[in-house]
């Protein structure tokens, strides 16, 4: 009888002892698993988001300025910086395609600087480059349109290209106020 209630607790203490240990074991497997496939998963949708096409808008956007920030009325609000457009001529107008951004005077054609190795992110109403050293962020504002650009990252120094923070496009510039040069030739 002795050796039966030995032999009974030992099969007992053996079976106890091994069967939580592998379900724990197996459940974190299962979870590590199950972490790896949200991961994969999440990848996937931000992949599916970056594969979205750009907006045409931003194939060709023109820099802007606030000029009356009381104004309620988005095309009296935003204009044509004057100095940087007539007196100046430093400021850079933006393209931006699926495997090229382009800046350019804005009176000198020739004058460009390229960006060919960038990612791109589409969310909701920004659209976000990045780069090895920046990450350019373009935030529709207003659907006249109006964007916002914010960068982060190293200082840009573009010669005769400075980059303004707001933009809007060719065909919505002359809706906005103060957009003719006058007796300056930029």
């Amino acid at each position: 009888m002795k050796n039966v209630m030995i032999n009974y607790s030992v099969m007992l203490a053996l079976l106890t002892s091994c069967s939580p240990v592998q379900e724990k074991n197996a459940d974190k497997r299962v979870v590590s698993h199950a972490h790896a496939d949200t991961a994969s998963a999440s990848l996937s949708e931000k992949s599916m988001r970056t594969k979205r096409k750009l907006p045409n808008d931003l194939s060709a956007l023109l820099p802007i300025d606030i000029l009356d920030s009381m104004s309620t009325n988005v095309y009296e609000k935003y204009g044509m910086e004057f100095s940087g457009n007539c007196y100046a001529c430093d400021l850079a107008r933006l393209s931006v395609t699926e495997n090229k951004m382009i800046w350019t005077n804005v009176c000198d054609e020739k004058d460009i600087f390229e960006i060919d190795a960038f990612s791109t992110a589409i969310e909701e109403n920004k659209t976000i480059f990045k780069t090895a050293e920046h990450t350019f962020i373009l935030t529709k504002l207003d659907p006249a349109p109006v964007y916002e650009l914010v960068i982060d990252g190293q200082k840009i120094a573009l010669k005769n290209k400075r980059i303004a923070r707001y933009f809007t496009t060719k065909v919505a510039l002359p809706l906005f106020k103060e957009h003719d040069c006058g007796d300056f030739d930029g």
